[in-house]
């Protein structure tokens, strides 16, 4: 009797492990960029420490869901007094929030084949907003490279203050690369 359930339950098991379109984000081939201006020039930086989970499947996107974070002190910006500065609490506030996080509410498809939809609920700072952008989820190696871009004003997460020479508006780009 207990040999049969157990074997019952591992085949249940292999079952729905094999039915799941769950994906591992990874570092390696992902990039997490953003771009601001300050004094009227282009700058930016990328995040690493990619963590978290996709639950994807292009036929089943009622049940698509992003989890996805990046750690604050993997910031680069290519000077690392700059980094250092921006971790400390007037900007990101590594002490207090060393992730910032993207949780998926919704997946839509797009019009266009191949691209779609998101709504989510991004945390910087321990501020959470809503954001909406499109992108494209690109079969990749048994997983997908997810690519798209959004806006957010940085005033709204409480990061930094007003200012002259820096803008409000930040634009984050997404390439992140997920594997089964």
């Amino acid at each position: 009797m207990r040999k049969g359930l157990a074997l019952l339950l591992s085949v249940l098991i292999t079952f729905v492990s094999v039915g799941q379109d769950i994906y591992t984000p990874t570092d390696a081939g992902s990039k997490v960029h953003f771009t601001i201006k300050n004094f009227a020039i282009k700058t930016g930086g990328d995040f690493t420490g990619l963590r978290g989970k996709i639950n994807f499947n292009p036929a089943k996107l009622s049940t698509a869901g992003f989890e996805v974070s990046v750690d604050v002190s993997t910031l680069d910006t290519d000077s690392e007094m700059r980094d250092e500065h921006l971790k400390e609490d007037e900007y990101f506030d590594l002490a207090k929030f060393p992730i910032i996080s993207l949780k998926s509410t919704k997946v839509t498809p797009s019009s266009t084949k191949g691209r779609y939809y998101m709504f989510a609920d991004l945390t910087i700072k321990g501020t959470t907003r809503p954001v909406e952008f499109g992108f494209s989820a690109t079969p990749n190696d048994g997983g997908y490279l997810f690519d798209g871009e959004f806006t957010i004003d940085r005033l709204d997460y409480k990061v930094g203050d007003k200012s002259i020479s820096l803008q409000n508006k930040v634009v984050i780009n997404l390439k992140v690369l997920a594997k089964k």
